[in-house]
């Protein structure tokens, strides 16, 4: 699930810049290349469609992100020292005095 929504992700970015770039602006970007306005769009062009399709585009692009970043902070709120396994040494301890010889006599 988290695959698809970042594909969506990186497509919804791609696609949010070229909208915005298709945008008559100061400078018009790249509406230029778009052709004659009247053709598809009516006489105002395509400014009242390309406005739409962005805020749609954007609005989408801010739910991705929000439920994106929702799916990795619950699939990953698990720390990797979790995973570990903690194995118990044993500690060995002193023999018994019956296990052990008596020290030999010391002599004066």
């Amino acid at each position: 699930m988290i695959k698809i929504l970042f594909i969506m992700q990186i497509v919804l970015a791609i696609i949010l810049t070229i909208v915005i770039l298709l945008q008559k602006s100061s400078s018009i970007g790249l509406g230029a290349y778009s052709g004659s306005n009247e053709s598809l769009f009516g006489a105002k062009g395509p400014q009242g469609f390309l406005t739409r399709l962005t805020f749609f585009l954007a609005t989408a692009f801010v739910l991705n992100t929000i439920l994106l970043g929702y799916m990795y902070n619950k699939e990953y709120n698990r720390s990797i020292v979790d995973k570990v396994e903690i194995k118990k040494e044993v500690i060995p301890t002193a023999p018994k005095s019956e296990d052990v010889p008596p020290p030999p006599p010391v002599s004066n």
